[in-house]
């Protein structure tokens, strides 16, 4: 880790040649995907606590390697929040934006959308403003950039007033909410749901705005002992027996998610949960019109491969089109489908069939990659997917010509 205090001394230390070592960016390896593998360096400026506030804009400026999980607590203090957030604060903003975070709420855009402008130091030591009205290419490119287009020094996000959000989760059924999913979109500003594979379980999730004061139903007995522990054991006993997995699911949905459950508090801690096991991921996002079809094929492949099991929950969000070039949303409202398979103790599971059945599914209803989770695209696939993706490239081979940014998994991306 180089931790620098200044922009100027940065731009320095990107001047130092290391012997066969890349330049990663701070913050980016918070998800399944190598964007910054291990052995790269990592940076950041300081503590990243230095912030100027706008208030009349509404707007804040911070330095790039700020956790939102300290920005969250600064901005409470000015009486303001972000409209939305992932599940996990404990991430740098310049890393946040580089991958596409997203939370749900199909008013809302994924995490980038909330940028209103950076200021970035490229490989040749330029830096950079950029926004909607100064180099705006770049700006489009930068809100998404993946590490690889030079070190994001400074993220100005648009806030709104801070607020406190009202989340009720309640049973359903898949065919209920798909038969509905209008009307739930609509009932809620952050909606979503979790299906449980193997049953026509799902728990839906509504998060609004509320006055009401902060009120919570946690349980350390449910939420731990039975939710983690329990469920942890009993999924690694699954490793022996698979066929348990589907008995798992039903099991627990009828334990902790076939009740009524009610939630008040600040945003932040609405937005975001505690994500306890390790476990593998993926996430694609598809146009929100393919969202019954393609989970519908899910819910059939499992059901006619009885040796195909899959852990709970399928997570399914929503979130507003956009004009960010590399963005899953790119012009086009859409729904995330996030699939997992925990891996108990550490051990791994077999996971493969799923994971190429799920791909498949998510591939022939037009889906594209969240770049901090795994997948198997290569640039081909990427260029079909993503329409801006020639535009991206362009922009980094003038920002970025030596490749100084570029990894093992971004040089499978670009070339």
């Amino acid at each position: 880790l180089a931790l620098t205090n200044t922009g100027e001394e940065l731009r320095e230390w990107l001047r130092t040649p290391e012997t066969g070592e890349s330049r990663g960016e701070q913050g980016l390896d918070q998800g399944q995907e190598p964007v910054v593998p291990l052995g790269w360096t990592r940076f950041g400026l300081g503590e990243g606590l230095r912030e100027v506030v706008d208030k009349e804009k509404q707007q804040v400026t911070v330095e790039g390697g700020i956790f939102l999980s300290d920005l969250n607590v600064e901005l409470s203090k000015h009486g303001l929040a972000l409209a939305n957030l992932g599940a996990v604060s404990e991430v740098a903003a310049a890393g946040v934006i580089g991958t596409g975070t997203h939370n749900t709420g199909i008013k809302h855009g994924i995490l980038p959308t909330q940028v209103v402008a950076l200021t970035l130091l490229t490989a040749s030591g330029e830096i950079l403003e950029c926004s909607e009205s100064v180099n705006a290419d770049i700006f489009q490119a930068a809100r998404l950039h993946l590490g690889c287009l030079g070190v994001v020094l400074t993220v100005t996000f648009q806030c709104v007033p801070q607020f406190h959000l009202h989340e009720v989760a309640f049973p359903s059924t898949l065919t209920e909410v798909l038969d509905h999913l209008n009307d739930h979109l609509q009932r809620s500003q952050y909606f979503r749901f979790l299906w449980f594979p193997h049953s026509e379980n799902v728990s839906v999730i509504y998060q609004d705005p509320t006055n009401k004061s902060p009120s919570s139903s946690a349980s350390w007995w449910w939420d731990y002992a039975v939710g983690y522990y329990l469920l942890e054991f009993l999924l690694w006993i699954s490793t022996f027996v698979p066929s348990l997995v589907c008995w798992i699911n039903r099991f627990f949905f009828w334990l902790l998610f076939s009740s009524r459950v009610e939630n008040i508090a600040i945003s932040y801690k609405i937005f975001n949960y505690e994500c306890r096991f390790k476990q593998h991921v993926q996430d694609w996002a598809i146009p929100i019109e393919k969202t019954k079809e393609a989970l519908l094929e899910l819910k059939a492949a499992l059901e006619n491969n009885p040796k195909m099991v899959a852990h709970y929950p399928v997570e399914v969000r929503f979130a507003r089109g956009d004009e960010i070039w590399l963005s899953p949303c790119f012009q086009r409202d859409s729904c995330y489908m996030n699939i997992i398979m925990y891996r108990p103790y550490g051990k791994n599971v077999p996971r493969l069939n799923y994971w190429l059945t799920y791909e498949g599914i998510m591939k022939k209803h037009g889906g594209r990659p969240h770049w901090a989770k795994a997948h198997s695209c290569t640039r081909k696939d990427l260029e079909k997917m993503y329409p801006a993706f020639p535009k991206f490239c362009s922009i980094r081979e003038k920002l970025d010509p030596t490749g100084m940014f570029l990894n093992t998994y971004l040089e499978k991306v670009f070339y």
